[in-house]
């Protein structure tokens, strides 16, 4: 079983309220007025859409950046997961330090802006697992491998977390290194999540050995009384249906993930971000794509799915809805990087937290309701 190492952990809340009071006006004011008015405009271009759309990034961007007096998380912190615990949101983030090894860290914001908790060791190694075909435990061993994944050689990365209706679990997902990039589930009980006790089930491999997999996310609700698993969004949306989370053997999916698209603003399409979000309109789905004119950065589109079969898609985005076009965004490990792992639906606000060039973790947001009308429209 995986086990956190030992430290304490500490409070930091350094941001003025001055910050949050004026964050808060600044988002109140902004949903209120736009989602009252007519839209006149000229439409923007395709490279502009996220503008067009009203997606504001947090002025105290970035909300979690590296520690250098830790060594787990020296160099990197980014693509957190992200799930609303009575009213608080939880992260899960990734961090790289000066080993090369990726462990996940903790945190913890009560507005959705500003972390005001942050715990001061990893809280989960990818070092034993199971593999559910043969059955059969290993250790890995660092490094695994001399090809480097997002800074790291090793590790875990990437966690989406999400709990199930009102079960008394959190699943994560997340991509393990075991002889090559691979899908992983594992989970932990809300109470222990909550209150710091790192007591994760040991995880397993839930994809093909020989194939490269990523951007795997469990849908927050059953549909039509089974889990439900997405696992590609290129060249289809491909959901697999399971009685429960603990099954065996391996989901088959395809493992190229860059078909190329000759009808839609991205030239290709990499996969899932957050797990989705449930909407009265449908399955709130963002997901990692690279622009045709623009193709050195990562960016951010949206869909929207049915919520009865979600692999129909109802409404797609003209263009990205974010792209890193701040600093921050650009001058980090892997400049032009925005890469979404968690959001959650706060206060009728969609908060979406990403990866900024591979070496910070960000916040964006924008009210519900004008998300839906302008993606539908």
């Amino acid at each position: 079983m995986p086990r956190a190492i030992k430290g304490k952990s500490k409070k930091k809340d350094n941001k003025s309220s001055k910050i949050k009071n004026r964050e808060k006006k600044k988002l109140t004011k902004k949903t209120t007025k736009k989602t009252r008015q007519k839209t006149t405009r000229k439409k923007s271009p395709k490279t502009e859409f996220h503008k067009k759309l009203g997606v504001e990034k947090f002025s105290g961007n970035p909300i979690i950046s590296p520690k250098g007096e830790n060594f787990w998380e020296s160099n990197q912190t980014f693509n957190p997961g992200a799930v609303l615990i009575d009213d608080e949101v939880h992260f899960i983030y990734r961090a790289v330090g000066n080993d090369g090894i990726s462990r996940f860290g903790k945190a913890k914001s009560r507005n959705g802006l500003i972390v005001n908790e942050r715990v001061n060791f990893p809280v989960y190694q990818h070092q034993l697992i199971r593999d559910l075909y043969t059955s059969s435990f290993r250790v890995q061993r660092f490094p695994s491998s001399n090809i480097s994944s997002g800074g790291s050689f090793g590790g875990c990365e990437d966690p989406r977390i999400v709990r199930v209706g009102d079960e008394n679990k959190i699943y994560m997902t997340y991509t393990a290194w075991d002889r090559g990039l691979r899908m992983a589930i594992t989970s932990i009980k809300v109470k222990d999540f909550i209150s710091g006790r790192w007591n994760w089930d040991m995880p397993r491999l839930i994809s093909p050995p020989g194939e490269v997999h990523k951007n795997w996310v469990i849908f927050p609700e059953k549909i039509k009384g089974k889990y439900a698993i997405l696992h590609s969004v290129n060249p289809e949306i491909l959901v697999t249906y399971v009685d429960s989370l603990e099954f065996t053997g391996y989901l088959k999916s395809y493992h190229d993930g860059e078909v190329k698209s000759e009808d839609f603003w991205e030239d290709r399409m990499r996969g899932a971000g957050p797990p989705p979000l449930k909407t009265n309109e449908g399955w709130l789905l963002f997901y990692h794509a690279i622009e045709k004119k623009d193709p050195g950065k990562y960016k951010l589109g949206a869909m929207l799915l049915d919520l009865k079969d979600p692999s129909k898609i109802l409404y797609r985005s003209p263009g990205p809805i974010l792209e890193p076009d701040k600093d921050y965004e650009n001058s980090g490990f892997k400049p032009g990087v925005v890469y979404a792992t968690g959001s959650v639906i706060k206060d009728d606000v969609v908060y979406i937290y990403y990866g900024a060039a591979d070496s910070y973790v960000c916040v964006a947001y924008i009210g519900l309701k004008e998300l839906m009308e302008i993606l539908k429209r």
